[in-house]
């Protein structure tokens, strides 16, 4: 929902991409533009401007984004294509001179005037390196804030290194921008099935009314990547696994799952709770956390194979870090938040394990003949997982009667798989969601100073610790499930895995019983 006092913007905005040359640009917000344009979801009269130090021309700067524009093949696709491409100009200019941005100015005054419109909206979107946020947001509003219109300004993170670094951003940017003008972009907060956890829990009574102490043992928040930086490694040895990922997507993750219900869905109310629950968890322990480095294996370089990387760096591209929250719904259940590159898989999911079934109506399965089973449980836990990509899923794992004549529990599932339960279902990239959002004054699923300042106190403890070399990464191969150690480390915190009993989507009932006999 809108903020109150915020338009949506619906006719005569001019969209400034500042960064337009490189990667994000072109691989994301591009495409994320043109999507919306397809759709129809464009203010009417939209102008897109891309900004960067870059010397191209217009024919260059077309043929650059075009390439990542998607089903353009179709004579209906080549069409829209050609069409959205008229909408995009290119503006090279400095970052860091008034008189280039005033250059930029004329630009969207001379659209503005063309078009003879009585407003002129404009938002810029900062698909920039961190280190030229400030300088670009102050010469944007000396030079191209509009006096006609509404004005928006949306920020990529990395919102700073630590709390020291994140006050200071916040601080320079506040004298220049309101916060209801400022769009802090996680990206992660724009994918469906994040944005699918509020309706879940606050739409089915049943599952919100479990998320609690009284039946929930641990909780899982996984983020896995099976390749490594590909030659970005200088670029995030500067940062690490921890501020890349967890600081921000995963604690985002962690916040709408753990918070108390809003008083409303409406933008501030939901970003309250955000708030509210962060601040009950406090700094990360190192007892709490386990890092890890990946080496060389199965044909791949190492981290630290990589010419970019200092040889002695201390950069985790793994860690699971287990955070505590201190308030009356969820105190003492660990959330063990595990993110790592050149793993074994891509996957990112949320997986909330309740405790075991209350006294021992079923017991051990003492009718088998090996002495192996005999003292393993009869029941699975109940698990309820949200699986965020790949093939977007919710399900919920139980324990179901075997059929046939045995009285005997087998693992079974209730599954919500996305493309099986829906059909002709288009599921958004997340920028798309997202720059619709700010198009509509929709702060929701933005991230907010306050924000910001009470996660940076959760994770900056620990992050210097690392810097410092006070944690030590525990070496794994490329390809592999993480750090040897990991399984240990989860199951000190009550995870239970119980993979081997599990089969999906199919169960072959008689083989399962047969090996239980």
């Amino acid at each position: 929902m809108a903020q109150a006092g915020m338009k949506k913007l619906t006719d005569e905005t001019a969209i400034v991409v500042l960064g337009a040359s490189g990667d994000l640009a072109k691989k994301k917000t591009y495409p994320a533009l043109f999507n919306l344009f397809r759709l129809d979801l464009l203010p009417k009269g939209t102008s897109i401007i891309g900004y960067a130090r870059t010397k191209m021309d217009q024919p260059t700067f077309h043929g650059k984004i075009s390439q990542y524009l998607k089903n353009v093949d179709s004579d209906e696709g080549s069409k829209a294509k050609a069409e959205f491409l008229k909408l995009c100009t290119y503006l090279p200019g400095a970052y860091d001179e008034d008189a280039a941005f005033k250059n930029l100015n004329k630009e969207m005054e001379k659209i503005e005037q063309e078009r003879g419109a009585s407003e002129a909206h404009r938002l810029f979107y900062m698909a920039l390196p961190p280190n030229v946020f400030t300088v670009v947001a102050k010469g944007l509003k000396n030079n191209c804030y509009s006096q006609r219109g509404s004005n928006r300004i949306v920020i990529e993170k990395p919102f700073g290194k630590d709390l020291d670094t994140c006050r200071e951003m916040m601080g320079a940017l506040k004298p220049l921008w309101k916060e209801e003008e400022t769009f802090r972009i996680d990206h992660y907060l724009g994918k469906e099935m994040v944005k699918n956890i509020l309706i879940m829990r606050f739409g089915n009574p049943i599952i919100d009314a479990t998320l609690n102490s009284q039946y929930v043992d641990n909780v899982q928040i996984t983020f896995k990547e099976p390749f490594g930086t590909e030659g970005r490694g200088g670029y995030f040895d500067e940062f690490g696994i921890v501020r890349d990922i967890q600081q921000n997507h995963l604690s985002q993750v962690l916040s709408l799952l753990a918070m108390e219900r809003p008083k409303t869905f409406g933008a501030e109310d939901i970003r309250d709770r955000k708030v509210e629950v962060l601040q009950h968890v406090p700094a990360i322990k190192e007892e709490d956390v386990l890092i890890g480095q990946y080496t060389a294996a199965n044909g791949k370089p190492g981290y630290k194979d990589d010419d970019t990387v200092p040889k002695d760096s201390n950069c985790p591209t793994f860690a699971a870090l287990t955070l505590w929250i201190n308030s009356q719904r969820w105190k003492g259940v660990p959330f063990v938040l595990k993110a790592g590159k050149a793993l074994d898989e891509a996957k990112v999911e949320i997986r909330v394990q309740y405790k075991d079934a209350p006294g021992d109506l079923f017991g051990s399965d003492a009718s088998s003949s090996s002495s192996n089973d005999k003292s393993r449980p009869a029941l699975i836990r109940n698990e309820l997982v949200l699986r965020i990509q790949p093939n977007e899923a919710v399900y919920f794992k139980m324990n179901a009667k075997a059929p046939g004549l045995a009285f005997e529990p087998l693992p079974a599932d209730l599954d919500l798989t996305y493309k099986d339960r829906f059909s002709d279902a288009r599921i958004p990239e997340a920028y798309e969601a997202l720059i619709l959002d700010a198009l509509q004054g929709d702060h929701s699923n933005f991230v907010r100073d306050d924000e910001l300042d009470v996660s940076w106190k959760i994770f900056t403890p620990i992050l210097h610790a690392i810097d410092a070399g006070k944690l030590k990464n525990e070496p794994y191969q490329y390809g592999s499930r993480g750090p040897a150690s990991l399984d240990k480390f989860v199951e000190k915190y009550g995870f239970q895995r119980d993979n081997q009993d599990y089969e999906w989507p199919k169960t072959n009932v008689a083989r399962k019983l047969s090996a239980k006999h």
